[in-house]
């Protein structure tokens, strides 16, 4: 990621779409545990908002702390560069986690028609 506000779209364009397809397949099968693809869906906005939260850290130390202007923009691009890696890790490990319980929810006809229209 570049900077917070391109991380911040990332997350919430990757989060509103996998919650859109989980609520359509939420209401358009049947025979689906509907509390478990609730569940799933609330962690699929938790890892949002969680993600959007940590992002709005900031770098602690000042220009002071450093003995010149380049190794301040250095530590602190370095910084960034790591928190906003392991917002994206842990982002990416819930959604997949999220994803995880939602095809556990699906009955077995939805999951073997899908394998033969893949297949």
């Amino acid at each position: 990621m570049v900077n917070k506000r391109e991380l911040k779209k990332y997350v919430e364009a990757l989060g509103s779409s996998v919650a859109q397809e989980m609520m359509l397949v939420y209401y358009s099968v049947e025979g689906i545990d509907a509390k478990a693809i609730g569940e799933a869906v609330q962690t699929v906005i938790a890892a949002v908002e969680t993600a959007k939260c940590n992002a709005n850290r900031s770098f602690d130390r000042g220009r002071r702390a450093f003995a010149d202007n380049r190794e301040y923009a250095v530590a602190k691009r370095k910084f960034f560069r790591t928190l906003f890696q392991k917002i994206e890790n842990d982002f990416n490990s819930e959604i997949n986690a999220a994803l995880k319980q939602f095809n556990a929810a699906l009955p077995e006809d939805v999951k073997q028609a899908q394998k033969e229209a893949v297949g």
